[in-house]
């Protein structure tokens, strides 16, 4: 990590500068095959074998050296008296995408390898290429294809993808990837969360066909500066210097070439007056992008985002965060989100409570949850999961979370609706969590300067009876957010509604979480912990402390659904749910449920 005085050096000309947009910039990207949904691709998505291997003995011999002709090879018996001691073919089946966690009794709390197996056929030209798309694997994952290993990636909930051009037969491909959730004190996450530690290949797998000459990666903005100018950048593969990338906006009349320099990148600027994205008009425009005979289509919007002392401005005109937090959990029947219609099912809940923004917690979500999102207009904080206590003066923990940061940033930069990155959530103070976190901030800047940074950050003191915000780390993010549990982890509903704030910042606060916790259902008397009448009374008595702070810009109470967690014990209450929920796992809504969204209502913008 770089050291705190060049931090500040860096974050000083970060703040300074003024956006440019060049070849030198890009160097300092992270590319991601960009827009899987707009490509020609190949589903591998439905059952999958399955081996359960605890002790990977399907990876390492007994001497603990990994084997050349591991469980990857899937072995066939070729002689009746072979010693083959696995067989993918007569073991278990998993869906894919899912977790296994919530498709196998026996594996509810399994934490460990499971090795998944696929066979596929492919339609080959000589002039595409191809790539194997993972849309996330949690949380290690080592890729074999017909016996070889072509990849590997260490990160639970981001993208990633594998060119295969010349590694695919026509017929009878074998796919087996080595899928590892076990928990690791140096990970991010690490060792202990509140969310349950869904393992498998949790979102879709694709094959990937492409142009030999085709367009890689893009990112397409409004410049923050002039909201009459598009501008962006295009990647190409390969990097062929002087050829010509086309970008047409039909609907704006707009379009304009741009030739590919010597490290393959097409820069942009386009004259334009879009109409802006925004909750309350979510618009998008079909932008084409043509290369060389490949032709790319997305949905892109345009819109500004900024600050000015307490205040956060949405194309130039103030905004109030209405908002909820959310977990990648499906509704009805729990477990990892696995469509769009457990997507819209969410996000719908989001809606009618009220909302114009959504928390995705505490880690990136699905591609859809984000373009769902954005076509519903709801505003989004996405986050990478550098929680609670990490290693904070752990090298390979760093780069791990930098690696999740930029992959976030990569896959959902050309998305509207994503209004802030968020670097952190309820971490302890120290100078190597600043360092640590300083440098997520400066990288995220350095990816992005189209949106704001932020990150959930708790109380640590207070003056003269007053919560005071004094985090040192907010001297460096955009937006300040603080979680705050006044009537469950501390005092009682009632004595919320009188706390008033303070804070050492001008910077808007949005109060990122708050709420308590109910069995739906259960009944009783507003003192009574886990009814309804409780949570409706910590609801009821914290949103009168939030007419208490002038610096509030928003909120995004914790949390939309009960979601597993395998911290929760309370057998006949919570039964491995965090009970924090508005509304059930089976998608009745609670008293508090009513509460917030009646208190938004109130609010106009």
């Amino acid at each position: 990590m770089p050291t705190f005085s060049k931090l500040i050096v860096c974050l000083l000309l970060f703040v300074l500068a003024t956006p440019v947009l060049n070849a030198q910039d890009q160097e300092q990207q992270t590319y991601i095959l960009q827009n899987i949904q707009g490509r020609h691709t190949q589903t591998l998505d439905g059952l999958w074998s399955i081996i359960v291997d605890p002790l990977e003995n399907g990876y390492y011999n007994y001497r603990w050296q990994p084997r050349g002709d591991g469980y990857f090879m899937d072995r066939q018996m070729e002689d009746p008296s072979e010693l083959i001691e696995y067989n993918f073919d007569t073991d278990e089946l998993l869906m894919v995408p899912g977790d296994w966690n919530t498709q196998s009794e026996k594996l509810y709390y399994y934490e460990g390898t499971v090795w998944y197996k696929t066979n596929f056929d492919a339609v080959l030209h000589e002039d595409q290429e191809l790539y194997l798309h993972f849309g996330a694997i949690n949380y290690e994952a080592k890729v074999y294809l017909n016996g070889e290993k072509i990849g590997e990636h260490v990160g639970g909930y981001t993208s990633f993808s594998i060119n295969v051009t010349g590694k695919i037969k026509p017929q009878e491909n074998l796919l087996v990837i080595k899928v590892d959730n076990k928990r690791k004190r140096e990970a991010i996450p690490t060792i202990n969360t509140d969310w349950w530690n869904y393992g498998g290949i949790t979102r879709s797998v694709k094959l990937v066909y492409t142009p030999k000459k085709h367009i890689y990666d893009y990112f397409i903005q409004l410049n923050p500066d002039d909201k009459n100018e598009i501008i962006g950048w295009v990647k190409v593969q390969p990097a062929n210097f002087g050829e010509e990338v086309t970008l047409s906006i039909q609907e704006l009349g707009s379009t304009i070439q741009s030739k590919v320099n010597d490290q393959g990148i097409a820069l942009f600027s386009l004259q334009a007056n879009p109409e802006l994205w925004s909750p309350k008009s979510p618009k998008l425009y079909e932008v084409m992008l043509s290369y060389e005979g490949d032709k790319l289509v997305d949905e892109i919007g345009f819109r500004t985002i900024s600050t000015k002392g307490s205040k956060i401005f949405l194309n130039g005109e103030p905004v109030f965060f209405k908002g909820i937090s959310i977990h990648e959990e499906a509704p009805f029947k729990t477990g990892r989100v696995t469509s769009v219609e457990e997507v819209r099912v969410l996000l719908g809940w989001a809606k009618e409570l009220g909302a114009n923004f959504v928390r995705l917690a505490h880690y990136p979500h699905n591609e859809e949850m984000v373009r769902e999102a954005e076509r519903m207009g709801l505003m989004v904080w996405s986050e990478i999961p550098v929680y609670w206590t990490v290693l904070f003066d752990n090298e390979a923990t760093y780069q791990n979370a930098e690696q999740q940061l930029e992959e976030m940033i990569a896959r959902d930069k050309n998305r509207a609706g994503v209004v802030m990155w968020s670097v952190a959530n309820e971490t302890p103070l120290g100078d190597a969590r600043l360092e640590f976190l300083t440098s997520l901030v400066v990288r995220a800047k350095s990816l992005d300067h189209t949106r704001l940074i932020t990150a959930a950050l708790e109380i640590h003191s207070r003056k003269k009876g007053e919560n005071f915000i004094d985090d040192p780390l907010g001297r460096y993010v955009d937006v300040i957010g603080i979680n705050s549990y006044c009537g469950w982890y501390g005092g009682t509903p009632d004595s919320c509604k009188d706390i008033k704030w303070e804070s050492a910042y001008d910077k808007p606060m949005i109060v990122s979480e708050f709420g308590g916790g109910a069995l739906q259902g259960l009944h009783g008397k507003e003192n009574e912990r886990w009814t309804e009448e409780y949570q409706a009374s910590v609801y009821r008595n914290n949103i009168e402390m939030l007419k208490n702070i002038d610096f509030l810009a928003g909120t995004s109470p914790w949390i939309l659904m009960d979601f597993r967690s395998h911290r929760r014990h309370l057998k006949r209450i919570q039964a491995d749910f965090n009970r924090k929920g508005l509304i059930s796992e089976q998608g009745v809504k609670k008293q508090a449920f009513h509460i917030l969204q009646d208190y938004y209502s109130t609010i106009e913008f």
